[in-house]
């Protein structure tokens, strides 16, 4: 038992006791919000597919830092060229079709629905006739999937795009050749018969729409879209040519794309055997002669609309 000390005081001591006991609480409970902020963090960053780094004591949790797949991955590894309307218009809060009439379909295979990245290899060229950069880009949605942030993988990339006005002016620095308002095209020259795929693609026909590309591109300010319309001739069933001349207005339209021309400024249709430029020619059976007759319907034909 203790003795009584003559400046004890009981009462002192107990509240001594109860303060240390609401300190230690305190301190406890701070503990544990820090350790429940952590886990807050961490559980959201494992939900965005974020890496997480280890922890360290008073060294802030980074979640955001994009990854960039590799370029060797991508399903369209040369790219389209970046335009000066791409520049201007993606930003924030844009939805995910708007982002993809501005920057067309991913080129990763991402997936188009329920995917929060899109991924895109852009081309710039700094000075007019000079070597092409080619940059990747990151579209980053939110869980509405509007677009919440970009990211380019290369740091002269993010300065060109920041800077508009050059890839702009390397763009319009390139010689424009007046587009006329319809071109056809023989698939005949473009494909090998029957063929609609790229691989059917006969090397003049490919460096026809490679120029063709270039005009378009440059002149894009011009006009409000570029209807290509696939036909063929009446070999076939209804059903085979329809599909047929679809094939062939897309693969054309890929091409122009890849040449740098706007995919939203693209439209394609398919008609098939609908529309013959020659109705004269005599004969059912598959042969050569009637093959060159009906050569004029095998074409592709563009027309230029909205031309200001």
């Amino acid at each position: 038992m203790r003795a009584n000390h003559p400046h004890h005081n009981p009462l002192s001591e107990k509240n001594e006791m109860t303060t240390t006991n609401r300190t230690t609480a305190l301190r406890c409970l701070a503990a544990g919000a820090q350790a429940v902020a952590l886990a807050g963090t961490l559980l959201m960053a494992a939900t965005a597919g974020a890496a997480v780094p280890d922890a360290q004591p008073g060294v802030p949790v980074q979640v955001d830092t994009p990854t960039f797949p590799d370029i060797g991955s991508a399903w369209m590894k040369e790219g389209i060229f970046a335009t000066p309307e791409m520049l201007r218009t993606v930003g924030p809060g844009m939805t995910k079709d708007q982002v993809y009439a501005a920057l067309g379909r991913p080129h990763f295979s991402e997936g188009m629905f329920g995917v929060r990245e899109w991924n895109y290899i852009l081309n710039f060229r700094p000075r007019p006739a000079g070597e092409v950069m080619r940059c990747q880009l990151l579209v980053r949605f939110d869980a509405q999937y509007r677009l919440q942030s970009t990211h380019w993988r290369e740091a002269q990339c993010a300065a060109l795009a920041a800077r508009g006005a050059i890839a702009t002016q390397a763009l319009a620095a390139e010689p424009a050749t007046a587009v006329p308002s319809k071109l056809s095209l023989s698939a005949d020259s473009l494909f090998a018969f029957g063929g609609a795929s790229e691989a059917d693609m006969l090397p003049e026909g490919r460096r026809k729409l490679e120029r063709l590309a270039a005009d378009l591109r440059s002149n894009q300010a011009t006009f409000d879209h570029v209807l290509v319309t696939g036909h063929t001739d009446r070999f076939g069933s209804q059903a085979y040519n329809q599909a047929l001349s679809l094939q062939r207005a897309d693969t054309v339209r890929d091409l122009l794309v890849r040449g740098g021309v706007q995919p939203q400024k693209i439209r394609t249709a398919g008609i098939g055997e609908q529309a013959p430029r020659v109705d004269n020619c005599i004969g059912t059976q598959h042969t050569q002669a009637l093959e060159r007759c009906l050569q004029p319907n095998r074409r592709v034909d563009l027309s230029v609309v909205g031309a200001r």
